[in-house]
């Protein structure tokens, strides 16, 4: 599989550093064998060497192999569902699950479950995640909804990529935001500084995204928010929250160095979803309870 892409960074970088940050999935030390097999070019000219400096504003194109689709592994997990029916499943995805395997998951994801007790599920959508129409981080909890047929995996991903879905999260963040209500209009590219995180960038090196939140709690030294994402960008609410200075309280990745709250995962829930179910003309609405230890850590804070 041929892929290219431009190194925007500031100074200098090793071309075997630069390429397993645009590809996490694959190591560093696969990627200095590539370009040692002259699988790798910068601006046209194949490079042999992993320590080739590559100059912001290169072109690097590089071939990886394709992988051979392995069966996915089924596994017998409890799954909390909402609402199934002949087209789809809806569940409430608990925190710490992957949704589908990929590198170093290979198993105890929601699709194993999924594949274990609908295991007509495997020929939906695309291998290695079938039925997935949508995705939630590893660490966020809430509603989640799968097709069980092609038709409804069509369906379903018409309206996501359409923006027809309504979609309802909870987030506790450090401090205040500016206002209680507000919307967040800021486009989400890749970090240049970490190609493995995601970032607001201006001009245009990223895509448009658009977040609004309403206040529902406030607390002494945090804010209880309800976030609708009109967009949906890799880590998107993560992102935008931690830009307008309140991060998702826990967030180690887009949040304050010093936490202002021990935990063991980040606090952001997928409350609700409101999408039109195959055939239907007007929207389902399903709702997950915010889980018990999030449920805890908000009787520990005082209100402000």
């Amino acid at each position: 599989m041929r892929k290219e892409t431009r190194y925007e960074g500031d100074g200098l970088i090793r071309l075997d550093k630069f390429l397993a940050q645009i590809e996490p999935e694959v190591s560093r030390a696969q990627f200095q064998q590539l370009i040692a097999e002259g699988c790798v070019a910068v601006n046209g000219a194949a490079q042999l060497k992993p320590a080739f400096k590559v100059e912001p504003g290169s072109l690097v194109a590089y071939h990886l192999p394709v992988q051979e689709p392995t069966e996915l592994l089924r596994q017998s997990i409890e799954l909390n569902v909402l609402y199934q029916d002949e087209n789809v499943i809806v569940v409430n995805k608990p925190s710490g699950m992957v949704v589908h395997p990929g590198a170093g998951n290979a198993q105890d994801t929601l699709v194993n479950a999924i594949l274990h007790r609908w295991p007509e599920i495997a020929r939906v959508g695309e291998a290695g995640r079938p039925g997935i129409v949508h995705r939630l981080d590893k660490d966020t909890s809430g509603v989640l909804i799968l097709a069980r047929n092609p038709a409804a995996y069509a369906w379903l991903v018409k309206q996501f990529k359409s923006r027809k879905t309504q979609k309802t999260y909870l987030a506790l963040v450090d401090g205040q935001p500016p206002s209680p209500s507000g919307r967040i209009e800021a486009a989400i590219g890749r970090d240049e500084k970490n190609r493995q995180k995601m970032a607001v960038v201006y001009g245009d090196k990223g895509r448009s995204a658009v977040t609004e939140y309403h206040t529902v709690e406030t607390y002494l030294k945090h804010t209880l928010l309800e976030v609708l994402p009109l967009t949906g960008r890799t880590h998107q609410i993560r992102v935008h929250l931690a830009f307008i200075g309140c991060p998702v309280a826990g967030d180690r990745v887009y949040g304050r160095r010093k936490r202002t709250l021990e935990m063991p995962k980040f606090f952001l829930h997928a409350y609700k979803l409101a999408i039109k179910l195959p055939g239907d003309e007007s929207l389902s609405e399903f709702t997950a309870p915010l889980p018990d230890d999030l449920k805890a850590i908000l009787s520990t804070l005082e209100k402000d």
